[in-house]
């Protein structure tokens, strides 16, 4: 004889109804902010659909942050549908294929800005919601957990590769459409953005962070971001142990190839050098590397310590620009 099963306790009630109540602030509080996108582009014979996702708004004059992957090229235009049931025209201001972030300019003004938050704050088993607008009919939320951090995603455009860093993997399910949309903290923080479906129940988005606001940054201001090329391909090598005391690391990145004719190159840089800092910050990971090519290095000179058959030496390196 099968058990029934008993009803939840009034603490169990009380539980379920805080969650259910911080999930429907979260969002009534960002469901202006999420616009659903149709993305088009031109044909012979007019305009065809190109594309799909959603969109943050970052302010109020009509800037909106998405995944490069939704608009796909930055000539295309489409339109933006709020849950209002406001339509907008709207036209790519600028991509960056290597953080799959794109910057959006809407014809419309009087638009509701999200709050952005900070990734760096997350706590692996923080509360978190996905919210996104793939129909334009009221939004898609979904709540749950961030389950990891410091996850990588790799990216690509036509002519370079990198390495998103420090992405935020959570259980709140991504459908189809919610990429570009936002994932909020409990205070309705922006702290990511939707970028993929990493398995059954798991997601992926890229965080919020100051590296993210220096890309957006960019986009607004250029319609682009430059960053600093060096010209090798590199990964994670231990540093030997016999060295280990007077380099004072105990990781580097082991160079593989170097590119011929590029700053490395022109700089001394071989294979198998193990690089332990550039201008005196440690490098211990491919992402570190990444992390310092900003545009202010372009065309700078800049010291690389690097460990070349167990003797320490000194180079001098002029960085170049990237070309995405």
């Amino acid at each position: 004889m099968s058990r029934v099963a008993e009803p939840p306790t009034p603490a169990e009630t009380e539980a379920l109804d805080a969650y259910s109540r911080a999930v429907m602030a979260v969002a009534d509080r960002l469901a202006p902010s999420v616009a659903s996108l149709r993305v088009m582009r031109r044909t012979r014979g007019g305009q065809m659909p190109a594309g799909a996702g959603s969109a943050v708004v970052l302010t109020p004059d009509g800037f909106l942050l998405t995944n490069a992957h939704v608009v796909g090229r930055s000539d295309l235009r489409g339109r933006a549908t709020f849950g209002d049931g406001r339509e907008e025209r709207f036209e790519v201001v600028g991509r960056d294929p290597l953080s799959d972030l794109a910057l959006l300019r809407s014809e419309g003004d009087g638009l509701v800005p999200a709050e952005l938050g900070d990734a760096e704050q997350l706590r692996v088993g923080q509360l978190v919601v996905a919210i996104g607008n793939p129909n334009g009919l009221g939004g898609s939320v979904t709540a749950g957990v961030v389950s990891a951090l410091g996850r990588s995603l790799p990216a690509r455009s036509r002519r370079a590769g990198r390495i998103i860093d420090n992405v935020i993997q959570t259980d709140a399910a991504l459908n189809p459409g919610n990429s570009g949309g936002a994932l909020a903290d409990s205070r309705g923080r922006v702290v990511g953005i939707n970028t993929a479906i990493a398995g059954i129940g798991l997601g992926l988005a890229v965080p919020i962070n100051e590296a993210t606001q220096r890309v957006i940054g960019g986009l607004m201001s250029d319609g682009r971001v430059r960053r600093a090329y060096l010209g090798i391909a590199g990964g994670p090598r231990p540093v030997p142990p016999q060295a280990r005391a007077a380099t004072g690391s105990t990781t580097s990145v082991e160079v593989v190839e170097v590119v011929d004719g590029g700053p490395a190159d022109r700089a001394g840089i071989r294979p198998e050098d193990l690089i332990l800092s550039v201008n005196d910050t440690r490098i211990e990971r491919v992402e570190d590397l990444q992390r310092i090519m900003v545009a202010d290095l372009i065309g700078t000179t800049v010291s690389v310590r690097v460990l070349r058959a167990g003797r320490l030496i000194e180079l001098e390196l002029r960085p170049a620009e990237l070309e995405t």
